[in-house]
């Protein structure tokens, strides 16, 4: 082999190894923003070490559906929505002095298994005015990994919320329940069918036609945009994250914290 060929090889040996780098700087970057929010210690069973690979990004589920077109869209608020753009969704306590705000990807496991383990009871200590309990939806793994589930699940919300709280709140719990939550490499939500089979089991939502029609035609788009971008806006990190009266708590004291406020 000459020299100047040695070189080349030596050369694109380097490159190689500089790109192979940066990918895997990159999957820990990631990994980093989704599960900075830790899970419950004691409670929720988080499996180290999670893959997402993202499969099946197109054909018929949906999830070819062209967001680009939402950006540009006129922005239409669900009825029960709060807020600037109607970005503040309140599940409770809205005369109450405390504050709770949670910040999750409808796509992310780790937030499914914190909704199974405390949603409930985050939920009903809104329910009995120990504080607001406000929602906040974001797409950190639409946009890390591809695929536009966080996004279409946030529509389908926006969509329930113009039913009413209560239909959100139910059909919120049932997409991050065990039986319905996908795993991390299936990017379900995407799929609209998917979605309203899930939605048969809310009674405000089953056989409700403008909810349909309203999931189908994607009449929430440009809200569920306009709540991620809110999401992004306030610096979240990772998730699930979970902040009383704007200070972040770790999940795993927020039993003990639920427990000061009288949840």
């Amino acid at each position: 082999m000459s020299k100047r060929n040695s070189q080349e090889a030596k050369r694109a040996a380097r490159e190689r190894l500089r790109i192979e780098r940066e990918k895997q700087a990159k999957k820990e970057k990631v990994r980093r923003q989704l599960f900075v929010g830790g899970a419950v210690v004691g409670l929720l069973a988080v499996v180290g070490g999670i893959a997402f690979a993202v499969s099946a990004l197109g054909g018929d589920d949906g999830s070819d559906k062209d967001w680009s077109a939402a950006k540009s869209a006129k922005l239409v608020q669900p009825a029960n929505a709060e807020g600037e753009k109607g970005t503040t969704v309140v599940l409770g306590g809205k005369d109450a002095e405390k504050t709770v705000d949670v910040y999750e990807d409808l796509r992310c496991p780790a937030c499914a298994q914190f909704e199974q383990q405390l949603g409930e009871r985050v939920k009903k200590g809104a329910e009995a005015d120990k504080y607001q309990l406000r929602v906040h939806l974001g797409a950190i793994i639409d946009g890390n990994f591809g695929g536009n589930g966080s996004k279409n699940a946030a529509s389908a919300l926006g969509a329930a919320l113009d039913v009413s709280t209560e239909a959100f709140k139910e059909y919120h719990g049932l997409l991050y329940s065990a039986e319905h939550h996908p795993a991390e490499s299936e990017d379900k939500f995407a799929d609209n069918e998917y979605l309203l089979d899930v939605a048969k089991n809310v009674d405000e939502l089953k056989g409700n036609k403008q909810f349909q029609k309203d999931v189908n035609k994607g009449t929430f788009d440009k809200w569920a945009l306009e709540m991620i971008a809110s999401f992004d806006d306030a610096g979240i990190e990772g998730t699930p994250t979970v902040k009383i009266d704007g200070k972040k708590i770790e999940t795993n004291l927020l039993p003990t914290e639920l427990e000061k406020l009288g949840a």
